[in-house]
């Protein structure tokens, strides 16, 4: 059974990670993360950290993230609560999506 349902987007590299849920009367269980389903969908990197950002104030910007080789990092964003509209642009110069802007709204469901 697979925990996710991965969708290429339209940036090179750039993928839309759905998680499945289990539900029963209960409630619901979903895995937030399994290295041997992302990496069979292109997941290079060992994790080296997890954050957790609370964003009080509706249309509040966050920071632009960007790291240069060697010490560029994979991102992984998901949406706890509430939703999220998270924009991706592609500043690689070699890149075949170079300059070219992905939006997609990110949610708790």
């Amino acid at each position: 059974m697979s925990h996710f349902v991965i969708s290429n987007l339209p940036l090179d590299g750039l993928k839309l990670i759905q998680r499945t849920h289990i539900s029963d009367s209960r409630g619901f269980f979903s895995r937030l993360f399994c290295s041997d389903e992302l990496n069979a969908a292109g997941w290079k990197k060992n994790i080296q950290q997890i954050n957790y950002t609370q964003t009080i104030a509706k249309g509040t910007i966050r920071g632009m993230h960007y790291q240069i080789n060697p010490f560029a990092e994979m991102k992984m964003v998901s949406c706890l609560r509430g939703e999220i509209y998270d924009v991706v642009i592609d500043i690689r110069p070699n890149s075949s999506s170079f300059l070219q802007w992905h939006g997609e709204v990110l949610s708790s469901s």
